[in-house]
């Protein structure tokens, strides 16, 4: 099995953010609000690690991580304006920001690996359960990784192994026919009945 595939549990199941924080994220957004730049340094020094592995279990890759989180904090300081306690915890706030942000970058990048109108489709209904998925409880979050994983290990190897590297790796689907040795239109076969598994198995 490829190195992707070897690694795809662990980054599946990658460790969340701690639910008790004591933090004052709804100050620390306050301040942003006003141009406070320590109340942004503050809020980043505290939250970049936790923010980075939220955006890392969703793009897999820390370089786009680091991108991700990035960009988040740019938008925090310009929109932190915006944020309602009425709505919402301002911790939650901060890390659906995050998800929306990384969440995106991955539609991007598999539209460029599955352009057509049908797996583009296929693709804005897997980033919304992605979303809902990233605002569930820690617990279910983890079960349904769990479960992915399993979903995966069930895949016969051509399908599991392009879905790696297409999801994990951002490969095209050229990349991947010159990886597996095989012909363009069966990587694209294996990608599109590989995605259609999962989300059976999912169910």
């Amino acid at each position: 099995m490829p190195a992707a595939a070897n690694r795809e549990p662990a980054l599946l199941i990658a460790a969340l953010p701690p639910v008790t924080d004591r933090f004052d994220y709804e100050s620390a957004l306050a301040g942003c609000a006003t141009r406070d730049v320590a109340a942004l340094r503050r809020l980043y020094e505290h939250a970049a690690p936790y923010l980075l592995g939220v955006a890392m279990r969703i793009v897999r890759d820390r370089a786009t991580a680091e991108d991700v989180l990035h960009d988040a904090f740019i938008k925090v300081w310009n929109h932190a304006h915006t944020f309602d306690p009425a709505r919402g915890a301002a911790r939650g706030w901060l890390f659906s920001l995050v998800r929306h942000q990384a969440l995106n970058v991955v539609r991007d990048r598999l539209r460029q690996v599955l352009p057509d109108e049908e797996m583009a489709q296929a693709i804005e209904n897997d980033t919304a359960l992605a979303a809902a998925a990233g605002m569930a409880p820690a617990g279910e979050t983890r079960v349904m990784m769990s479960r992915l994983a399993i979903c995966l290990d069930e895949l016969d190897a051509p399908k599991r192994d392009s879905i790696l590297y297409a999801y994990v790796d951002g490969c095209s689907h050229g990349e991947i026919a010159a990886r597996l040795g095989a012909p363009l239109g069966s990587v694209k076969a294996w990608v599109r009945r590989g995605l259609q598994a999962l989300k059976e198995c999912m169910q």
